[in-house]
């Protein structure tokens, strides 16, 4: 198994409750809406932070790229926290439109970023770091979650 393998399977996962939440919103069903969605903050949230704190200082110090992809992950994770704020003032006024304008803001960029991750940073990542403990960390921190 790569090292990013657990990185790949939590993308589809936070894909699979993102729906959820965004379905549940649409529909007006607030109870599911705020369940799936505080899912969502909360899985997003983990898997920002296992390559925040594991992955990516990783990497740098394997690699000694600091001001390169990670640095722009850094910043799109950021923009997506910004959107999450957005989506949680608009669940709780119950503003179905403003929520469904930010979610569609917000899966653009995460189809996107994880394009990136999945195409460019992670295998560079497994080829810099593939005789690391670095991924049974991720799979323990991303099972946890």
């Amino acid at each position: 198994m790569s090292i990013t393998t657990p990185l790949f399977q939590h993308h589809k996962h936070c894909d699979e409750v993102f729906a959820r939440a965004e379905d549940a919103c649409a529909n007006a069903d607030w109870v599911e809406g705020e369940q799936a969605f505080a899912l969502l903050c909360d899985q997003l949230e983990t898997h920002f932070s296992s390559e925040e704190e594991l992955l990516f200082p990783a990497f740098e110090t394997a690699t000694g790229m600091t001001s390169g992809p990670t640095e722009v992950m850094r910043g799109e994770h950021r923009q997506m926290r910004d959107l999450l704020a957005q989506m949680r003032g608009a669940l709780a006024a119950r503003d179905s439109d403003a929520f469904g304008g930010a979610a569609e803001t917000l899966l653009i960029l995460m189809q996107q970023h994880n394009m990136k991750e999945e195409n460019i940073l992670y295998p560079m990542c497994d080829n810099a770091l593939g005789a690391s403990d670095v991924g049974a960390s991720l799979a323990a921190r991303l099972k946890a979650s």
